[in-house]
């Protein structure tokens, strides 16, 4: 089950990263790996709120994005 935190207590801020093919206008989400998962916040809040998914929860999703 996802975990809800702020950005900040998930993860670092130079640690999150987003894709180089990413939208200018900031539609994007930013991941951060992190020992015990992976962090998913909007791009346009970095300061906002986060997931921290479990990595078979990461694998799900990423298994249905294919």
């Amino acid at each position: 089950m996802p975990t809800h935190r702020t950005s900040a207590d998930v993860a670092p801020e130079h640690a999150w990263l987003k894709s180089t093919c990413s939208d200018p206008g900031q539609n994007c989400v930013e991941v951060a790996e992190t020992p015990t998962g992976i962090g998913v916040r909007d791009s346009k809040n970095p300061t906002g709120p986060a997931l921290l998914l479990t990595p078979e929860i990461w694998q799900h999703f990423i298994n249905y994005l294919a």
